[in-house]
C-alpha cells in the first residue's frame, strides 16, 4: 500500500507499507529512509507504464508522434519505506482517483502515479492553438490507491462546476489537468477577427471552455507556457 502527501508544497513524500510499485519523472526522487536498509530500487522505463508489450509499443510511438513523451522511472518498493520527489521547486498537487475517475493531464506536469492508475495517450483534436497539443496523457482510477502528483509552476487554482453547473473557460497555455467521470474534453473557443492580423488582439483569442453540462473540475496555474497565435501584418 503506497500513500500520497506533500511537505512544505514542494515535496511529495510517498510512504510505503509493503511490496508495490510506483512510476515518477525520471530523476524526480530526493531522498529516502527505509528501517534495515535500503529496500527500494529504481529502472528506467523504456516503453510505458503499460504490463501488455503491445501496448506500451503503441504508447510509447503515440507519445512521440504527439510530443506527450514522458520520461518515467519505475520505482520497486519492497517494505517499509518513506521516499521524496520533487522538480526543480514546482508546487506539488495530489489527487486520488476513484474507480474509473479521469484526469487529463499535460504530461510536462506529471511527477508520479501508482500502479492502481491506468496510463494512456488520447487526441482530443484542439491544440493547433496553443503549446497545448493535440494529445493529452490520461490516467483513469482502476483500483482503490489510484494516486497522482501532479506539478505546477506556483500555487495552483482549482475550478469546479460540478455543483454550480458554471460555464468554465481557462487559457490554454495555463491548464494543468482536468478531472471528472468519463472523457470531459473542453471545446475550444476562438475570437478571430481582422485585428487578429494587423495585431490588435486583446491577447486573449482562444479558450478552452466546459459547458454546465459537463461535470469537471479544471486546474490552472499562474504561469503561462509560450505559444498562442501570432499573427499580424506590419
Amino acid at each position: 500500500m503506497i500513500q500520497f502527501e506533500t511537505v512544505n508544497e514542494l515535496t511529495l513524500k510517498v510512504t510505503c507499507s509493503g511490496n508495490d510499485v510506483l512510476f515518477t519523472k525520471a530523476g524526480a526522487f530526493i531522498a529516502g529512509e527505509s528501517a534495515g536498509g535500503k529496500n527500494y530500487t529504481f529502472e528506467k522505463v523504456l516503453l510505458g507504464p503499460q504490463g501488455n508489450i503491445g501496448q506500451a509499443l503503441m504508447g510509447s510511438l503515440m507519445r512521440r508522434i504527439t510530443g506527450e513523451n514522458l520520461p518515467l522511472m519505475k520505482v520497486n518498493m519492497h517494505g517499509e519505506s518513506v521516499t521524496y520527489y520533487a522538480n526543480q521547486g514546482q508546487h506539488v498537487v495530489i489527487y486520488k482517483l476513484s474507480m474509473g475517475e479521469i484526469i487529463s493531464v499535460e504530461s510536462e506536469n506529471i511527477l508520479a502515479f501508482t500502479q492502481d492508475c491506468k496510463y494512456s495517450v488520447r487526441f482530443i483534436g484542439c491544440g493547433v492553438l496553443s503549446q497545448k497539443g493535440l494529445a493529452t496523457s490520461v490516467l483513469t482510477g482502476n483500483g482503490n490507491n489510484a494516486y497522482v502528483a501532479i506539478l505546477s509552476d506556483g500555487n495552483p487554482i482549482v475550478l469546479s462546476n460540478v455543483k454550480n453547473r458554471n460555464t468554465i473557460s481557462v487559457d490554454p497555455d495555463a491548464v494543468i489537468c482536468w478531472v471528472g467521470q468519463g472523457h470531459c474534453d473542453p471545446q475550444v473557443k476562438v475570437d478571430v477577427s481582422w485585428k487578429t492580423f494587423i495585431g490588435q488582439t486583446s491577447g486573449e483569442s482562444y479558450a478552452f471552455e466546459w459547458s454546465g453540462g459537463q461535470p469537471v473540475s479544471v486546474v490552472v496555474q499562474p504561469s503561462e507556457r509560450e505559444g498562442g497565435i501570432s499573427v499580424r501584418m506590419d
